[in-house]
């Protein structure tokens, strides 16, 4: 037997109206909570603030210590002025006359010539000689005559030169660099020659060959012969 509920307790027949009872209930806390009003806090009066309470503070007094100045000696006491009686004779310097007459005889002094000492200018290096020495044959101006004189040195030295020696010493493969010094003199002679290179027999190979060179011209440097030094690298080709 099926219990039957009475229908007006039933309440699934009121829930619409439950909801809009609920929704009207929501919308009136809604209004009410942005109409609410609010107003600032007003902070009473603190009082009167006394400045007679803050404590100065004590600044130090501090003396100013002047640098103490070195005493200035004492100015020099005035010499003595002698004073010289009227009565004291003094003596007059006579100046004598320098005017001469015809009959006076003048002694003129003897004039001592003074004899020129040579200005002695050392030697000057080739690359800023005035004026090159002159290799034999060489023409042309300044310019030319240096070139060619370059060119002539090298010519005399591969010609001269002993190239199998490098070989005979037993040298490694390669290119030995030698290193030549000489200086023409005044006469034009060659003198001071030096070498520097990878063995002392080749060193002695190149003196003997540069001592061959012919006489030059000699240069000159302010229009007068100078001794004159010359300095040129080689390379020997060992194979």
């Amino acid at each position: 037997m099926e219990i039957k509920k009475n229908p007006k307790s039933n309440l699934e027949n009121y829930s619409k109206i439950f909801m809009q009872i609920g929704l009207v209930l929501a919308l009136f806390v809604t209004y009410a909570a942005i109409e609410q009003k609010t107003y600032d806090k007003t902070v009473e009066d603190l009082g009167v603030v006394s400045m007679n309470a803050i404590v100065e503070e004590e600044i130090p007094i501090t003396e100013r210590v002047e640098p103490v100045k070195p005493k200035t000696p004492p100015p020099p006491a005035p010499e003595k002025i002698e004073i010289v009686e009227d009565k004291e004779d003094v003596e007059e310097t006579v100046i004598e006359s320098t005017e001469t007459d015809e009959t006076e005889e003048v002694v003129v002094e003897e004039i001592v010539e003074v004899e020129e000492v040579e200005e002695v200018v050392e030697d000057v290096n080739f690359m800023i000689i005035e004026d090159s020495p002159v290799f034999p044959g060489c023409k042309g101006n300044k310019a030319k005559l240096k070139a060619c004189f370059n060119k002539q040195v090298q010519k005399h030295f591969s010609r001269k030169f002993d190239t199998d020696l490098p070989n005979e010493l037993g040298l490694t493969a390669g290119k030995k660099r030698v290193f030549i010094g000489f200086k023409i003199d005044k006469k034009g002679n060659i003198v001071n020659v030096q070498a520097r290179g990878p063995h002392p027999k080749i060193e002695q190979e190149v003196i003997k060959v540069m001592k061959l060179l012919p006489k030059m011209k000699p240069g000159r440097q302010r229009g007068k012969p100078v001794g004159v030094s010359y300095n040129i690298p080689f390379s020997l080709l060992v194979e």
